[in-house]
Parts: C-alpha cells; structure tokens; sequence
C-alpha cells in the first residue's frame, strides 16, 4: 500500500486489520504518536490526514492509503521547530511529554478549522464566517487531548500565543 507520510512517499505490506497508529510505530519506526488509551478516549495519537486530526488508534491503516498523513515528526521542517512545538518549550506545555505529539498534531488541525470558520458546541455565534479563539474555544476544541500530568495551562498559553500571533501576522499583511 502507498501513503504520503510527513512528505514522503511511503510503500508498506501489512495485515489490513493494521491500525494506522501502529503502522507508523510499528513497521515504519515514527514513534512519536504514542499508545495511550488504544480507545479514542486521550488523543495521544493523535495525527493528520490531509490536514484533519485523526485519532490513529481507532483508524485502519488500510483507508488512508494513497493520502496524506502528518506525525509529529513531519511538524518541523527544514530543521527547524514547528512554531507551536517552540511554543510548548517556552511555556511548559508538557511534564512527561506523552500527549504533547498528540496534542501538536491535535493543536495544528484545530487552528486550521478555526480559520475556516468552523463552529465548536461553545461558538457563540454560528452564523458568524470567523470563529474567535477565545479561552473557552480552545479548550473546548482541545478537549480530545488529555495531559494525565495536568501541563493544560501550559498547553492553552502555548497554543493561544501561537496562533494569536499568526493571527496578528494575517491582519497585518
């Protein structure tokens, strides 16, 4: 089967009944994703198929072939840190460091759906074409993601601060 993976056209033979999850870690050595509660329940694995995150654990490995998949490896480029995983540094978003590939990924997709103006269960506003990342927003949208260390204020400034300044860069140009 053929797949997109972090940029990189990947060929791979497995059993079909192959999670995505363990594809990556398994047979192609991208440990990042991490294993958490293997339910969909923590967002651990949390990675993206052309741009929409995807909990890997609950995926077969054999419905996204031909597309596009980002781990948490594929974020920085050009050896360089994703600006949301330099973020993370600069403010603790992490203790363990278990959920943050997954909270990464899960962070990137969100900022995304929010430039779309894609409405969350707390959007105050529906009809409105832009949606505001306020507090209440973001945790919601990262609701998916569970830190069992408690780094979630070090997580939301992280994030807020990312994109908050992207956004600022946007009204500017």
């Amino acid at each position: 089967m053929q797949f997109t993976i972090n940029g990189d056209p990947v060929e791979a033979a497995f059993d079909v009944r192959t999670s995505l999850l363990d594809l990556l870690r398994d047979h192609l050595g991208l440990t990042g994703s991490k294993k958490g509660c293997n339910q969909g329940a923590c967002g651990a694995c949390t990675v993206l198929v052309d741009g929409e995150r995807i909990n890997a654990c609950l995926a077969l490995a054999v419905q996204y072939q031909g597309r596009s998949i980002t781990t948490v490896e594929g974020l920085a480029g050009n050896g360089m840190l994703h600006p949301l995983q330099r973020a993370f540094i600069e403010h603790d978003g992490f203790q363990c460091g278990y959920c943050t590939p997954g909270q990464l990924c899960s962070a990137v997709a969100m900022a995304d759906e929010v430039a779309r103006g894609i409405p969350s269960v707390v959007t105050a506003d529906l009809s409105a074409g832009t949606v505001t990342l306020d507090h209440d927003e973001l945790r919601e949208r990262m609701s998916g993601n569970l830190c069992r260390c408690g780094a979630y204020n070090g997580i939301i400034d992280a994030i807020a601060e990312t994109y908050s300044a992207e956004a600022a860069k946007q009204e500017a140009a």
